[in-house]
């Protein structure tokens, strides 16, 4: 009688089934939180580029909104200030995310788009029209859009429409040294972008807790974090979090907004959970300026290998003993999962220590081994590292504190 125990076909099908049944258990026993985009009456960043891309300034055409960045800069170069203010003043929500247009009129923008928004969820509040669930959603969203409005935040991207998207700075972005950008995971929108009760699973929560730590790891260098939400998330661990559809639109707006932040300071990426996905897919087009992208908790990056990412970029993992994620099948079959798992030495990623992290989202959380590696690969303090295994392994051939993170003369990354 004739085996097929190791045919590609049965294999296949044993894979889907693994991906099934686990899944299933996630959904049965809490760990899925599906929820539904949202209608709200705000104007979609879609809608806004549309609008510019059909209206004129000052006699002129505006520049493609989704074209390249330096044809941007050289537009608004062309005006005074006061025509650039009041070019974002009449389009705040397409001037906010233009890549290309001057970063303190981005801010400003945002600034007005929130406030926009805020009022049209306060008039959602009291709309007769409007459910008892309706109204409580406009008011968790209105009080965000508050708080982001408060105490000068610095609003990098900001789009109310569905859940919204949103990215909020650290720092000095301009005047930066070292760059770091946090990229979450799943369920990631404009109300839960801060929390106060598990503050360190929230984009702001992240970002914060390591700009907190590299600014004590180097107090002489100057340091930007981005809390990086500017991407749409899938909402729980449905079957959008199973495919790599969503990662590749974040990808791309990843791979964009490298491509435009100031100066010249080396870019580091820090990707929680499904972000590391986006991470993946994005390695291969991120300019060489990007040096480190650092995982944690991830399903994969959709790739077997880290070489096979093609990022000119180091890979470093991490994965704490408590992460459930350790659990979900790393593989990739029909589109389904996100391939091999990052912290595994066949993935050749330079693997850290996650010690004292406890859980999915703890590896932000202050005084864990990771904030503290995160930190360290911030600000380029590659010797200080601590690796997974207790030696000197994911520090192999990298030489501390230079510019880029660069190998020692004569040693490869």
């Amino acid at each position: 009688m004739t085996s097929f125990d190791s045919s590609p076909t049965l294999t296949a099908w044993r894979a889907l089934l693994a991906l099934a049944v686990v899944f299933v258990m996630l959904a049965i026993t809490g760990w899925t939180a599906i929820h539904h985009q949202r209608d709200d009456g705000n104007v979609s960043l879609k809608e806004a580029f549309t609008t510019w891309q059909h209206s004129r300034f000052d006699g002129r055409e505006l520049p493609d909104a989704t074209g390249r960045p330096q044809e941007v800069a050289r537009f608004f170069a062309g005006l005074t200030p006061e025509r650039q203010n009041a070019l974002a003043k009449k389009y705040p929500l397409v001037v906010g995310n233009l890549n290309g247009a001057p970063l303190p009129l981005r801010l400003s923008a945002n600034r007005t788009a929130l406030a926009t928004a805020r009022d049209t969820e306060a008039r959602r509040m009291h709309d007769e029209r409007v459910s008892r669930a309706g109204k409580a959603d406009a008011d968790r969203r209105m009080h965000r859009f508050a708080a982001l409005l408060r105490d000068k935040r610095q609003v990098l991207a900001f789009d109310p429409d569905g859940g919204g998207r949103v990215a909020e700075v650290f720092g000095d972005l301009e005047r930066a040294e070292r760059i770091s950008v946090v990229v979450p995971g799943v369920d990631t929108n404009v109300v839960n972008f801060e929390r106060t009760f598990l503050r360190y699973s929230s984009p702001v929560g992240m970002a914060t807790s390591l700009y907190d730590e590299e600014r004590k790891a180097d107090p002489g260098t100057k340091v930007a974090v981005i809390a990086w939400a500017d991407y749409t998330a899938p909402a729980g661990l449905g079957m959008d979090a199973m495919v790599g559809g969503p990662a590749q639109a974040g990808a791309r707006r990843l791979v964009a907004l490298t491509g435009v932040l100031p100066g010249s300071a080396p870019v580091a990426l820090f990707c929680h959970s499904y972000g590391s996905v986006v991470c993946g897919l994005a390695a291969r087009k991120l300019p060489e300026r990007v040096t480190d992208i650092a995982v944690s908790g991830s399903p994969g990056m959709r790739a077997d290998t880290a070489d096979d990412l093609g990022a000119k970029a180091r890979v470093w993992a991490m994965r704490d003993a408590d992460d459930w994620i350790g659990n979900v099948p790393h593989l990739e079959v029909g589109g389904l999962g996100h391939g091999s798992d990052p912290v595994s030495p066949e993935f050749g990623a330079r693997v850290l220590s996650a010690e004292k992290a406890v859980g999915h989202t703890g590896y932000f959380v202050p005084g864990t081994d990771s904030i503290g590696n995160f930190a360290r690969i911030g600000v380029g303090a590659y010797s200080e590292l601590s690796c997974a295994d207790g030696g000197a392994t994911c520090r192999d051939g990298i030489a501390s504190g230079s510019p880029q993170g660069s190998a020692a003369p004569g040693e490869e990354v």
